[in-house]
């Protein structure tokens, strides 16, 4: 996943041009079938961490969320690193 994330954005460098076209297809496709914007999923995005963030102090900059498309269902897949859960009061107010 984080490989296709990387292609997709452009950073890998053994994906060729095609490869990162074919790949930004698949997306532009899978949000088509999911009835989901680009824009959509970003507000989620945003959504997950604020709720999370309540009760975990997670990694923002490694989070991923993406939807992925097989065989007529799509899933909505979440990576989300933790860094420690927040056990008190104090914590949860931070």
């Amino acid at each position: 996943m984080h490989s296709f994330l990387k292609s997709l954005l452009g950073k890998d460098s053994s994906a060729g041009s095609k490869n990162v076209a074919k790949e930004r297809l698949k997306l532009v496709l899978v949000h088509d079938r999911a009835t989901i914007s680009p824009s959509l999923l970003k507000d989620l995005k945003e959504d997950l961490i604020r709720v999370i963030s309540n009760y975990m102090e997670i990694d923002q900059k490694a989070l991923e969320v993406d939807l992925n498309n097989e065989e007529n269902e799509v899933a909505l897949i979440a990576n989300i690193p933790i860094i420690r859960m927040k056990r008190n009061y104090m914590d949860l107010q931070a």
